[in-house]
């Protein structure tokens, strides 16, 4: 590094926090490097963190017990990371992405620690949601640190290691999840993040600086706790194991009540502070607007098609949980694909809008081939249809961050970017939850009208004999030998017919996300980060500067 740029990167390590600075063009590439990949370490454990537990769950019932609480290892992870996200995306505003991702990773490396020495299941879930408050941090930071060290006309090239973190911690979870398990404990699966973890915060430490937007205000804490006393109640009453917890029980309305009432009031308190945890001003900026929804729709459709794929895989085409782990391997290459190639067109043009309308469409086809699936389906049948849905998602999910840090004041970069991923998460968290209870309506119809021919010509005693909600589980040891293979052929049509519901429903998501994205307007993407909030805003809002042609 040359002196001059020593010089310079010292002074924006100590710079008064309501200075602005232009931090991409003075930071050398050496240290854009080595920040990038301290938030690209972070981010990954975050992301690990959603798919290596799933693996070590039966390791963990058979040492800690708990069953009836075994949901909400994965629920107080999620309500915790999902709750706080916004939260530390007006942080980072205010106090720089730098202290805001430093606490993020402690804080999760402290509830992996604590998750690994666990000895109850009740203290592994508050482990769990100490960890999920961490994780959030990561998540929202991480997209945020992307705008700081890069101007938007260079931030496409980058856009896909994102994509490709999410994509290797879908692919390595579940198998280093199950390794360590079976080879060394269920604790390894929470630390293997502290290593890591680590020499992340190493490298954050000794070359990120404060990236502080400039921002002056204060923080919204009125906001902050509605926000919380909003989300909080929904997110439980949708992912409330509905066997137990029904739409229609006490205890999901009265969350419900909670939800919308804390939801009002939040957005009148947000709409008379003067520095609100969720600045509603910028939903008057179309392309953040369009963003938001089409995240949500997003959310919904590919993380519920991503969590139902294996069921499927085991439960129709009998394939072991492994071999179904494995079917996710083509579509996370053809995200990653989809995504470098597609950011690559990016900054090659300056535009963005068809790209992303190309990456919408691709995934509606994809979605649809999956709705075409049947019992008699191939663990090929589906691998094909799943590189068509990455090659479509690759493209559409990255590039809508960037989008949307185009689009808005570079001082409200940071609260943008967490909305966006709040959406994200919250349509994901949703989708899954409806799509379980269609999964579960479905599955139950379609059995019973299935299995009445098969059970009629069974003797009265032995029909009394099996454990039909056990049989609509999979689980078939009540069944006597003339009758198994009949309704286990009943229950794969039946559990086929469920999950192609789903896609057709995740079809009908995608398409309202292309119908929402084709009101997004082309900005040109900006070759500085100086002057952004002037004008961003005047480009968000200005039909002059909207081109509306594909």
């Amino acid at each position: 590094m040359r002196p001059a740029e020593s010089a310079l990167e010292g002074a924006v390590a100590t710079a008064p926090p309501a200075e602005r600075i232009d931090y991409a063009s003075i930071l050398s590439p050496q240290t854009k490097w080595i920040v990038l990949a301290g938030v690209l370490m972070g981010l990954f454990l975050a992301a690990l963190d959603q798919t290596i537990v799933a693996t070590a769950l039966p390791a963990i019932i058979a040492d800690l017990r708990g069953i009836d609480l075994l949901a909400w290892v994965s629920t107080g992870y999620l309500v915790a990371s999902t709750t706080t996200v916004p939260v530390y995306g007006k942080l980072s505003d205010l106090y720089g992405r730098r202290i805001i991702v430093l606490a993020g990773i402690v804080i999760f490396l402290a509830g992996s620690a604590l998750s690994g020495l666990a000895v109850t299941m009740g203290q592994l879930i508050a482990f769990r949601v100490l960890q999920g408050i961490g994780a959030a941090a990561l998540t929202s930071s991480a997209f945020t640190v992307i705008a700081d060290l890069f101007v938007p006309a260079d931030r496409p090239r980058y856009q896909g290691l994102f994509g490709g973190v999410f994509a290797l911690a879908s692919v390595v979870g579940p198998y280093l999840g199950g390794l360590l398990t079976d080879h060394l404990s269920w604790r390894w699966v929470f630390y293997v993040n502290l290593p890591v973890g680590i020499v992340a915060v190493a490298f954050i430490a000794a070359k990120m600086p404060r990236l502080h937007s400039g921002l002056r205000a204060t923080v919204d804490w009125a906001g902050t706790f509605l926000l919380i006393a909003s989300v909080v109640p929904l997110l439980l009453a949708v992912t409330l194991d509905k066997q137990q917890y029904p739409w229609s029980s006490p205890a999901v309305v009265v969350l419900l009540i909670a939800a919308a009432v804390a939801t009002a009031l939040l957005l009148i308190v947000e709409s008379r502070v003067p520095s609100p945890i969720i600045a509603l001003d910028l939903f008057r900026n179309r392309t953040f607007a369009v963003v938001s929804v089409a995240s949500m729709l997003v959310g919904a459709s590919f993380f519920a098609a991503i969590f139902f794929l294996s069921i499927f895989m085991v439960n129709v085409v009998g394939v072991s949980a492994t071999a179904a782990g494995a079917t996710l391997i083509p579509l996370t290459f053809a995200v990653v694909i989809g995504a470098f190639t597609s950011s690559l067109i990016v900054q090659r043009l300056g535009r963005y809008r068809r790209i992303v309308l190309a990456g919408f469409t691709v995934a509606i086809i994809g979605f649809g081939l999956l709705a075409a699936l049947g019992p008699d389906a191939t663990r090929w049948d589906v691998t094909w249809r799943m590189i068509v849905l990455g090659m479509g998602l690759g493209p559409a999910m990255p590039l809508l961050n960037l989008v949307v840090q185009n689009a808005v004041p570079y001082e409200k970069v940071g609260v943008a970017t967490a909305a966006r991923q709040f959406f994200l998460q919250i349509g994901s968290a949703v989708g899954t939850a409806i799509f379980g209870v269609v999964l579960s309506t479905v599955l139950t119809a379609e059995f019973t009208r299935g299995a009445a021919p098969v059970l009629a010509q069974l003797p009265v005693t032995v029909r009394a004999a099996i454990d039909l909600d056990s049989v609509r589980s999979g689980v078939f040891a009540s069944v006597p030998g003339p009758a198994l293979t009949q309704l286990h052929e009943v229950f794969r049509a039946a559990f086929s017919a469920g999950i192609t519901r789903i896609y057709a429903y995740a079809t009908a998501l995608a398409l309202a996300a292309l119908l929402v994205v084709m009101a997004l307007p082309e900005i040109p993407l900006r070759t500085s980060n100086r002057s952004e909030s002037t004008r961003s805003t005047q480009s968000a809002q200005s039909p002059q500067s909207t081109d509306m042609g594909p």
